[in-house]
């Protein structure tokens, strides 16, 4: 079947994007790792001895940058619901995060374990309605807060993708309300056109405070 112009661009311009070339060239699954790194850098999210949870980690990029910063101890977490080749020194979780019972699973691993940071990158697969879009990113989001808030030790990070749009604001104050400190980051490797961008917030203070968390 032949490709659409549309499709043939695409390609085109992703085959000659830089940070796909430096991921190839060093090793990496996918150029969102430098996102993930270029945050790192900027705010000291990652060290040894780490409990770290990445969620919509296929195709494994964070996870390869996760347990790179880990060093020999502590300990990554990887899950999606697409398969994902392994990563060595990573559980890999398979399943739905949005279904009760790859919750439980992703909370058995973890063993009532505490955790020092989680890091999410999920999103939907795009339908081009945007108000569809938005509310799909959103729920990811809040799924995501919701499980940090059950796992992390007082103290804790978390950075989620989110794309600026109707609910944001909102989305940003509840986690105000739960962590000491909240900013918004749009990595370099974010390509400019692209409505995302990740809230990080450090500080974790130990107990939720929003009636917004939507899953126990």
């Amino acid at each position: 079947m032949a490709r659409s112009k549309t499709s043939n661009a695409w390609l085109a311009e992703h085959f000659s994007d830089e940070f796909v070339k430096r991921a190839r060239k060093e090793g990496y699954r996918g150029r969102a790792v430098y996102k993930l790194k270029e945050i790192d850098k900027r705010d000291r999210l990652l060290g040894p001895g780490m409990t770290v949870v990445d969620l919509g980690a296929a195709p494994g990029a964070w996870s390869q940058y996760a347990r790179e910063r880990l060093g020999r101890s502590g300990r990554v977490i990887a899950l999606d619901i697409l398969p994902m080749e392994a990563v060595p020194q990573v559980e890999v979780l398979e399943g739905d995060f949005t279904e009760d019972a790859t919750l439980k699973a992703l909370l058995d691993a973890l063993g009532g374990r505490p955790v020092d940071l989680v890091i999410s990158d999920m999103a939907p697969n795009i339908s081009g309605v945007d108000v569809a879009d938005q509310a799909r990113v959103m729920y990811l989001a809040e799924l995501a807060l919701d499980f940090s808030v059950q796992v992390l030790k007082p103290g804790g990070a978390f950075l989620v993708k989110i794309f600026q749009g109707r609910g944001f604001n909102e989305l940003y104050k509840v986690i105000q309300g739960n962590f000491a400190r909240v900013v918004s980051r749009k990595p370099k490797a974010s390509r400019p056109r692209s409505a995302e961008s990740y809230i990080l917030a450090t500080g974790f203070r130990g107990q939720a405070s929003t009636s917004r968390i939507i899953r126990r």
